[in-house]
């Protein structure tokens, strides 16, 4: 990897839970930490809000987005925007990275999901130390709230940022993790931690559309 000889500015990794967006995050900052690139979680960002909200956190199970007020994720959600649209060399990594860099230059936008759901609601039970029954129920749940309440606060910035740049058209539902919207798409059921890595090192030397 050359230092400082990259194709693009900043990355983001967005993903659905048990997709391996947050074990690439932690390759990436590892493998990069050298050339001056840093990471943030949302996960671990809003974890630690919950916390402090008084929210139980004494299990591992990850909250809904319906938790926290509109006004607290917006902040969350435009502070990541501001970063890559200003600075450098960030690795973000949220649900909405991948959405809220839409339309800005310079961003390698990387879409990771685990095409096998029995492996991806394993890694969950693993990760949080729940029953498959509840990793179902809960990963069933969380995804359909924050549709919800995503789809309504950023009804307007979906139509801005996708509709009108002619990734979807208007009659498409609104899907924040659709392939259209990112640059690279990783199934890392079909390529392993290393593999994952590697593609994601080689696209930041190189602009090029990669379906793996």
């Amino acid at each position: 990897m050359p230092n400082g000889n990259y194709a693009y500015q900043n990355i983001t990794i967005s993903g659905l839970p048990g997709g391996g967006s947050t074990t690439l995050l932690r390759l990436l900052k590892e493998k990069l930490k050298l050339d001056g690139w840093r990471g943030f979680s949302g996960g671990e960002f809003m974890r630690a809000y919950a916390a402090e909200k008084g929210f139980d956190t004494s299990r591992n199970v990850h909250h809904s987005s319906v938790d926290y007020e509109d006004d607290f994720d917006r902040k969350v959600d435009y502070g990541m925007r501001e970063k890559l649209q200003n600075q450098k060399k960030w690795i973000l990594e949220s649900w909405l990275s991948g959405f809220l860099a839409q339309g800005v230059d310079a961003t390698l936008k990387i879409l990771v999901f685990c095409s096998d759901d029995a492996v991806r609601i394993d890694r969950i039970v693993n990760r949080d130390a729940v029953t498959v029954d509840e990793a179902k129920e809960h990963l069933g749940k969380r995804y359909r709230e924050n549709l919800s309440k995503w789809s309504r606060m950023y009804a307007e910035q979906w139509q801005d940022w996708v509709v009108a740049a002619g990734s979807r058209s208007k009659s498409d539902p609104i899907d924040f993790w659709h392939p259209a919207l990112y640059d690279i798409t990783i199934d890392t059921f079909s390529n392993n931690q290393e593999e994952t890595l590697k593609i994601v090192l080689d696209a930041i030397q190189k602009k090029k559309k990669i379906q793996n």
